[in-house]
């Protein structure tokens, strides 16, 4: 398995990434993460139109994370074995397809099973992180990612404020619908100008075994990417706590604002897109472990302002703009820092990596919007500065067994297999 996947990723040594493609990453990463927060603003409208209740409408944003969840460890890794032009092109025909089904649903049960596909296939986006980050030369690998993930950023920011608009000018289901167009634009797109494989590695049952078995062995080989895993699941359980739960205090007396202008708070987060560029470039200079301590006390930090949401909706814009700017910093540069771990290995320790930010974000949307129902926005608050304060404390005591930067292959005398 070794042997297959370091020619898989020698296959494509020839090319060169230019700015502009690089770019169309970016966008198509942004494009496909976007499915998975479109509904964070659509929560009062899709419990009303299909009959779930406050406290439990939390799941459907749980179950798209599930689904991510479980795309991220089963079908990421595929990238490492097989020709990743086709995997991504495939999944994104799929994805198409799942919103389809969701746009056009007619039960809650259509709706929830839809979007749990539309979780498990939006994650060809980590893929084409790790397709990026492969073909990066290793000294611009942190640009590249930076660049790429401030597409997601983008993405995750404009889902918010699309949705909203897009819900108010033509229903719900004209979100999902136009995606489904412009997901399958970008599919044609990427397979027109991305390198395919000069060869084609067939994935039998036994071979998908041992490469999904050497994920886990890189958990258990790698502290730094234990370390950063677990540093993943809590800022993005904190992430998820907030908005998964906003729309409810912003859509309820005597705020009681629109879809349109709950989806426009994502837009004062937009510093998180700079961030992500930022953090990139600092891990290349050797700053991972500062830039890891600033962005998590700028976590803890933000929900003060979060707190006082209810009073002054310039305190909700302040505190957006402080935690995406802290979950994107950190969030680049765990990604840019176990790549080089084993760059041969990158869609493995990706994915499994973002398995628990998947993990974060679903608990932190059932958690948020159960606790909302119970106590209110204030004990909403409480838990995310709590997950916050816990995730900076994880850093605190594990920064002096984890290096800054590492050098591509420098952790393990041999590859995963």
């Amino acid at each position: 398995m070794a042997a297959e996947v370091v020619a898989l990723s020698a296959r494509t040594s020839g090319f060169t990434l230019s700015r502009g493609v690089t770019l169309l990453f970016a966008v198509a990463c942004g494009t496909a993460v976007a499915n998975v927060y479109f509904a964070q603003p659509l929560l009062v409208t899709l419990g009303r139109d299909f009959s779930i209740g406050t406290a439990t409408v939390g799941v459907v944003v749980t179950l798209t994370q599930i689904g991510y969840g479980l795309g991220l460890f089963f079908l990421v890794p595929l990238g490492d074995m097989v020709d990743r032009r086709r995997l991504v092109a495939a999944q994104l025909l799929l994805l198409a397809a799942a919103l389809t089904a969701v746009g056009t649903a007619g039960s809650a049960a259509l709706l929830l099973v839809g979007l749990g596909a539309v979780g498990l296939l939006a994650v060809v986006t980590q893929t084409l992180v790790a397709f990026a980050a492969s073909l990066a030369p290793p000294e611009e690998r942190g640009r590249v990612v930076g660049l790429v993930t401030s597409g997601v950023v983008t993405g995750i920011l404009l889902a918010r404020t699309v949705s909203g608009l897009l819900a108010d000018l033509a229903g719900w289901r004209s979100v999902y619908l136009s995606s489904a167009v412009l997901t399958c634009v970008l599919a044609l797109a990427l397979h027109r100008v991305l390198p395919p494989a000069r060869e084609s590695v067939t994935p039998t049952a036994r071979a998908y075994g041992r490469l999904l078995r050497s994920t886990v062995t890189l958990f258990a080989r790698e502290r730094l990417l234990r370390v950063r895993a677990l540093l993943a699941l809590l800022i993005f359980a904190a992430f998820s706590v907030l908005w998964s739960s906003v729309a409810l205090p912003l859509s309820a007396p005597p705020i009681s604002l629109s879809h349109t202008e709950i989806g426009a708070f994502g837009l004062a987060g937009a510093a998180g897109a700079l961030a992500a560029t930022a953090a990139g470039r600092l891990n290349d200079r050797g700053l991972a472990q500062r830039t890891t301590g600033i962005g998590l006390a700028l976590l803890t930090v933000s929900w003060l302002p979060l707190a006082f949401t209810r009073h002054s909706l310039w305190a909700l814009a302040a505190g957006v703009i402080v935690l995406d700017l802290a979950v994107q910093a950190v969030h680049v540069t765990n990604q840019t820092l176990i790549y080089a771990l084993h760059p041969e290995a990158g869609s493995r320790l990706i994915g499994g990596y973002m398995v628990f930010y998947s993990i974060g974000s679903a608990s932190g949307a059932f958690a948020a919007t159960m606790l909302y129902a119970v106590a209110g926005w204030t004990a909403v608050c409480a838990l995310g500065a709590g997950i916050s304060l816990l995730a900076l404390l994880l850093w605190a005591v594990t920064r002096r067994a984890t290096v800054d930067s590492v050098t591509p292959g420098a952790s393990s005398a041999s590859s995963p297999s």
